[in-house]
């Protein structure tokens, strides 16, 4: 009966999981996104195949589909129940039976040839020097209890304890042998032609890639105190991105962190990235600023040969800048997006020249994940924004997100500035497994540029007549 009730239990938590889903329109998958879980996850927890064991995951999933408060406070009752169910229904595993133990019965039988033969009493604390013909061939790593059943077997009588010179020499033997063995294992632990972490470090390197964990093969490492070139919880640079979103080469402080995070040397970041800044707004709304006359500035591009048109222009992001970033984990494992910061390197007065528009049809509207900076601002910040999925608005979910292989994730982050003319990057902070790092999100190596517009002549292309009017 009561095994019933826990099962009620996590039928109706389920139930009311289902209801708030079948409520937005939307499949597990979708929501499965913005949740940042497997879709899976959200479908066992909807079936009540399994329950959270977190109550967080529940909370963003009732904001996702538009609880009310009554909702959440019943959804969070709901929870409580049925974890508590869960917990109740688990079988009670059976307490280990104590094992003998060995030394004791290696003493009992130790002492009965004692009784047989009066011969001196065997006492515990020597039984160690009782079989001087065994004691050579232990390794010195070996542990009490697996030494004891070597003083069980029935040897000869051992003759009186050994002269103290002896000893003395069989204690040099083994310290000398532990520490030809701590020195093979760190020599061991140096890959052929590479240098020690102290020798690799440059003392021009600026470190940006924090380390949460420093792995050092050299059991002494831990008395070693930290080389002046570089602080063990501290990485190098982190790497600008390509347009094939591969990190570039650059140096790697081995000093405890690398690019990875306390990694080790040569182990890669565990993400790729790719980044498009010439992105229009809906797919029809930009403005490039020019420094040319009307006459001189070829049509629109579409949108798909926006970078290559505005290269070959010289042109400037005019008023805003949209920078799409698609982040995909290089594995199953998951690396966890912590935070999106904005740097910005310089400010000037805006650029001069024309302002042209960019507005010949417009596309698709999805945007997974908005983020707006206002460069204008003396510490610009990447705020989460709502967005949509061409009919209904998504609300904004902020930072950390999850992505891997199979989960990728798509950044939108929108620069907007009226004053200044402005050059700028990103920095995404990751984490995984234990490990931590920053990459620098830039425009192929350089910084983003975002120029004001306001105060400009404006221009739009009439297609009829085939050239730029003015719109003042």
């Amino acid at each position: 009966m009561s095994e019933q009730h826990d099962a009620d239990e996590v039928a109706e938590f389920a139930a009311l999981l289902a209801r708030l889903k079948e409520r937005t329109d939307r499949s597990y998958g979708q929501l499965a996104r913005r949740l940042n879980m497997n879709t899976s996850t959200l479908h066992r927890y909807c079936a009540g195949e399994t329950v959270p064991v977190d109550f967080a995951r529940v909370e963003r999933f009732a904001a996702l589909c538009g609880a009310t408060p009554e909702e959440r406070h019943e959804l969070h009752r709901r929870w409580l129940l049925a974890v508590a169910a869960r917990q109740r229904s688990r079988p009670q595993e059976p307490a280990p039976t104590p094992a003998p133990d060995p030394a004791e019965t290696d003493v009992e039988t130790a002492v009965e040839p004692s009784v047989a033969n009066p011969a001196p009493a065997v006492e515990p604390g020597v039984e160690a020097n009782a079989a001087p013909a065994v004691e050579p061939t232990l390794d010195s790593t070996v542990e009490a209890d697996e030494v004891a059943p070597v003083t069980a077997l029935r040897l000869p009588e051992p003759p009186g304890p050994r002269p103290w010179y002896r000893r003395r020499r069989t204690l040099v033997a083994s310290a000398a042998a532990v520490a030809l063995i701590a020195t093979l294992g760190s020599l061991s632990a140096l890959s052929d032609g590479r240098s020690s972490a102290a020798d690799s470090v440059s003392p021009t390197d600026a470190p940006v890639t924090s380390s949460a964990t420093s792995a050092s093969p050299d059991p002494t490492a831990s008395k070693k105190k930290p080389s002046p070139s570089a602080s063990p919880d501290r990485g190098t640079s982190s790497p600008s991105a390509s347009g094939t979103g591969r990190p570039h080469a650059g140096p790697t402080a081995k000093g405890g962190g690398s690019p990875t995070g306390g990694a080790g040397p040569g182990a890669a970041v565990p993400l790729s990235w790719t980044v498009n800044s010439h992105v229009w707004n809906a797919g029809c709304g930009h403005r490039y600023v020019i420094d040319k006359p009307s006459t001189q500035v070829p049509p629109p591009p579409v949108a798909q040969d926006a970078a290559v048109w505005a290269a070959a222009q010289g042109a400037l992001h005019g008023g805003e800048t949209m920078v799409q970033i698609s982040v995909q984990g290089r594995s199953s494992t998951a690396v966890v997006l912590d935070a999106l910061r904005v740097r910005v390197v310089g400010r000037a007065a805006p650029a001069g020249g024309n302002s042209y528009a960019m507005d010949n049809g417009c596309g698709g509207a999805l945007t997974p994940r908005m983020f707006s900076v206002d460069l204008d601002a003396d510490r610009p910040i990447a705020r989460s924004e709502a967005g949509n999925d061409g009919e209904n608005e998504i609300p904004a979910i902020r930072m950390p997100y999850r992505v891997s292989a199979e989960d990728p994730e798509i950044l939108l982050v929108t620069a907007r500035t009226v004053g200044c003319d402005c050059t700028w990057y990103l920095e995404l902070d990751w984490s995984s497994q234990g490990r931590t790092g920053t990459v620098r999100i830039d425009d192929h190596g350089s910084p983003f540029r975002t120029t004001g517009d306001k105060q400009l002549p404006q221009y739009s292309y009439d297609y009829s007549n085939r050239k730029w009017v003015s719109g003042d």
